[in-house]
């Protein structure tokens, strides 16, 4: 039940009669997101279901593309001279399916490679493969690294957003993928679902996708996972010195707000996230052009990242406090909208003129960096779509790092390319903290010059985080461009399976 407290509110842990990981790992479960059009209904990873022991499905064969010859030489003559019309050669991501003694798919031979990667190499069957039903061969059941990658690929290789399309009739007749009920599988799962929850949030637009809706996926999640699940929304953001992110907020019709999610035993090392929010970026005065702007639904994109962090850490029950902190915003034009060399005021005190109201996400990041800092948590993470700058400089898939723990950000970096959710690390340089100083203020929220905007930012938002004794920051797309396996144009989870791997390995039971 609901309880309204002085504009806070606020819902206690409830039972949801969802099916907890790890009990039912294969059956879907709702994203619990409430949309204007459609509620709770939408389903992810169907083509995923529990392995019957006593069915016979098409087996998946894993080749790995190093030991492709040796392999082929163990094969029939038949098999050979079937692989070599089809010019099969092993190649990772490559598959081929091989004829059973009726005419019907017998084996579906997949190439893999033996790195981070194999995810991939698996995530193009889901689509490719005719109608039936398959499962990974019974080899690999006592190679538990492997059988976590492929069954990563396959939920992933099976993602799709179509809320919003009519029923083609073709679910029906997708390929249906049963896995083993093992903990290989489980911890695929998980991570999937992580990943799809991330996914779906980014990938709905903004009409459907404002503050509010972003609360109520965060409050769905919450009584999930039995968290408790505040939120300070509009006026009463001031009363409680928030007034950073209600005056960005403050332009548009729909109320801002921090969404705060909290998990776990009080006395666990507590794990701090922090996702940028900004539900739609049209800009503010400093107008952004269309060609700009027509992405702008995936400005909340760090915001998904924590949330979906944040499912995988509970569904794992990992023994840590969790806290997830959401400044959740629309950055619009109106009679009410915040101005170029306006002066705002801080949670933290620091008052910031505002060089380009274009800059409103390192703003609203502020007060709640603030917040989570003040409790000194163990471990301090901020997602944020923050600049284009970064992008300029890693390109679209490889997001920006800043760390003031030298520990932390090589153990985001080692993991991140142990999984193959890369990350690079760039420098707070001291040098360019003067590039922030204001005539009229404290400090200005961008730099003078067009250089550097990625660490300028996270200079920026380091004077917030002061405090943190171990804080990183990541600057990250949030979406891919075109469609490869398993990451279809669209919403995309960056760094999220990176830092989940380290939280688990450092804080696991």
């Amino acid at each position: 039940m609901a309880a309204v407290r002085s504009g806070i509110i606020s819902f206690e842990p409830v039972a949801s009669g969802l099916v907890a990981f790890g009990r039912c790992p294969f059956i879907d479960r709702h994203l619990l997101l409430v949309t204007r059009h459609q509620q709770g209904s939408h389903k992810l990873y169907d083509h995923i279901i529990a392995r019957d022991p006593s069915a016979t499905p098409t087996p998946i064969t894993p080749i790995l593309e190093s030991g492709f010859e040796s392999w082929l030489a163990k094969q029939s003559d038949a098999t050979k001279s079937w692989i070599a019309a089809n010019g099969f050669e092993g190649k990772r991501g490559t598959q081929l399916c091989l004829p059973g003694a009726d005419g019907s798919v017998g084996t579906v031979l997949v190439g893999y490679g033996d790195d981070a990667k194999a995810i991939w190499d698996f995530a193009g069957l889901p689509k490719s493969l005719p109608a039936g039903t398959y499962a990974l061969s019974d080899d690999l059941n006592d190679q538990a690294d492997l059988y976590e990658k492929a069954a990563l690929g396959l939920y992933l290789g099976g993602y799709q957003f179509d809320r919003y399309r009519k029923d083609d009739g073709k679910k029906d007749k997708r390929a249906k993928i049963a896995l083993q009920d093992n903990d290989a599988a489980k911890r695929a799962e998980n991570i999937a679902r992580g990943i799809g929850l991330a996914r779906d949030l980014i990938n709905t637009p903004a009409n459907d996708m404002g503050p509010a809706e972003l609360e109520e996926a965060a409050r769905g999640l919450g009584a999930q996972f039995g968290a408790t699940v505040n939120a300070i929304v509009g006026e009463e953001l001031l009363k409680q010195n928030f007034p950073a992110i209600h005056t960005v907020g403050h332009g548009s019709d729909r109320a801002p707000r921090l969404i705060d999610l909290t998990w776990g035993d009080e006395s666990a090392p507590k794990i701090t996230l922090v996702g940028k929010g900004v539900c739609f970026d049209t800009g503010g005065y400093d107008l952004k052009p269309s060609s700009n702007m027509i992405l702008m639904k995936k400005d909340m994109g760090g915001s998904a990242q924590v949330l979906g962090l944040a499912r995988m850490i509970m569904a794992a029950d990992l023994p840590v406090r969790l806290r997830v902190l959401i400044p959740a915003v629309e950055n619009m034009v109106s009679g009410r909208a915040y101005r170029p060399s306006d002066i705002l005021q801080t949670r933290k005190g620091i008052t910031v003129e505002v060089g380009n109201t274009d800059a409103e996400g390192r703003i609203v990041l502020s007060d709640a960096l603030t917040e989570a800092a003040s409790e000194d948590p163990d471990m301090l993470l901020d997602f944020a779509t923050l600049t284009g700058a970064a992008r300029v400089a890693l390109g679209l898939g490889l997001p920006a790092l800043f760390s003031n723990d030298d520990d932390l950000a090589n153990g985001l970096m080692e993991t991140g390319m142990g999984e193959n959710d890369p990350l690079w690390r760039l420098p707070l340089w001291d040098d360019y903290r003067s590039q922030l100083d204001s005539k009229a203020a404290d400090m200005n929220n961008i730099s003078g010059s067009p250089f550097g905007g990625a660490i300028i930012a996270a200079l920026f938002l380091d004077r917030f985080a002061d405090g943190a004794k171990s804080w990183a920051h990541i600057d990250l797309m949030a979406w891919n461009p075109s469609d490869r396996p398993g990451r279809p144009t669209g919403g995309e989870a960056q760094g999220i399976r990176a830092a989940f791997k380290l939280i688990a390995d450092r804080y696991g039971k």
